[in-house]
């Protein structure tokens, strides 16, 4: 029965890959059509990418980009870390309502976060900008990596910690040498978990973001709702290859 099945699996598992990564692979191809055409291929071409690097405002956005998520990547690993370390030396009830607190913001709706966000920066009558948006992505980028620590520290020894104490380390010393790298996969998933996360996020960055501040997600909103030009298939692609290429250097190292 087994035998029979492993044909049939194959075959399924093929057509979810198929499905998933089909989409990927025609903007790809279509991101080299010399025409601007959706459905016919022309010639093969690099123009689309030549104005790519030539577009002001998307350069501009990508700069936002990059610089908002790597400051809220690690702001919110910092933060976070230190927070998971916190709740895990609460006692057993304290530690569960704060973990349930935890979920709320993961579970919460976008659109939500980000309206209520906006209203709290307004009351505060901060100016939205770039600080509006930093302030919110390390906001909704903390908890993702305060549950990708938590396990790591359930995980860990508790007597490691006490075991330092005995030989002469410092309470920060302890954590610096022994629990921080018991617990750094969890600290680097998170951190990478931040970083994607505030790559792509559109609906919180468009409620608190200024007219000067467009993030790249943003940015390529504006240009399909005039027109989908071929750089948007240029711009997809090398931030698809940008992700395969930093997931192929992750698990190369870690094996």
């Amino acid at each position: 029965m087994r035998a029979k099945s492993k044909p049939f699996s194959k075959i399924y598992m093929g057509l979810i890959y198929l499905f998933l990564y089909l989409p990927i692979a025609v903007m790809i191809v279509f991101s080299f059509n010399q025409s601007k055409s959706r459905t016919l291929w022309t010639g093969f071409t690099f123009d689309w990418y030549k104005k790519l690097f030539t577009n002001d405002v998307v350069i501009s956005a990508l700069i936002n980009t990059l610089v908002i998520a790597v400051l809220a990547a690690v702001v919110s690993t910092v933060l976070g870390t230190l927070a998971a370390i916190g709740i895990n030396n609460m006692n057993k009830y304290l530690r569960s309502f704060v973990m349930n607190a935890t979920y709320l913001p993961v579970m919460n709706p976008e659109i939500v976060t980000g309206v209520s966000l906006m209203l709290l920066f307004v009351f505060l009558n901060m100016k939205l900008g770039m600080t509006t948006v930093l302030i919110s992505h390390i906001t909704f980028c903390l908890p993702y990596v305060i549950l990708n620590v938590m396990p790591k520290l359930r995980q860990m020894d508790p007597h490691l910690y006490e075991a330092a104490l005995d030989l002469g380390c410092n309470p920060l010393r302890a954590y610096w040498k022994v629990v921080l790298p018991e617990i750094m996969p969890g600290v680097v998933s998170g951190l990478l978990m931040a970083f994607t996360l505030s790559l792509d996020d559109f609906v919180i960055s468009y409620f608190t973001t200024g007219p000067t501040s467009q993030t790249l997600p943003i940015a390529i909103f504006a240009m399909t709702r005039k027109k989908v030009s071929p750089e948007i298939n240029a711009l997809s692609t090398l931030l698809f290859v940008a992700v395969f290429v930093l997931l192929m250097i992750i698990n190369i190292r870690s094996s």
